[in-house]
């Protein structure tokens, strides 16, 4: 069964340059959970594809996202909540951003995160 993922995987590259945040977040979603090939099937897991991501820094973020969006983590201890405008996250690390709006996307069960593993952004 290796043989076979191995022989029809495929690495698609997307050129993220003007294009919208969400727009193009979503399009990566269909691609990392495999609803883009013609073999796609619910009951199977997806053939993987790796995909790669260029240019990430002249991405368009439409409206007041930059000052409004905020991002939010906590560590289970009292107190610990600590907020981060997009803004921040976008300078210290355009591809977090990216990352993040399409991990959101992705369904929500054990397969998430080997999903994800499979999208690198250059």
């Amino acid at each position: 069964m290796t043989d076979k993922n191995q022989k029809n995987q495929k690495v698609v590259v997307i050129d993220a340059k003007g294009k919208t945040l969400g727009r193009l977040a979503s399009e990566i979603a269909l691609v990392l959970q495999g609803k883009n090939r013609a073999d796609f099937s619910y009951h199977n897991p997806p053939i993987p594809d790796k995909l790669e991501i260029k240019n990430i820094k002249d991405i368009k973020i439409t409206g007041r996202k930059f000052q409004d969006k905020k991002y939010y983590s906590h560590s289970g201890y009292p107190g610990s909540l600590k907020e981060k405008n997009l803004e921040d996250v976008f300078k210290k690390d355009p591809g977090e951003v990216l990352r993040r709006a399409v991990y959101g996307m992705l369904p929500k069960n054990k397969l998430r995160d080997k999903m994800i593993k499979k999208l690198k952004i250059i």
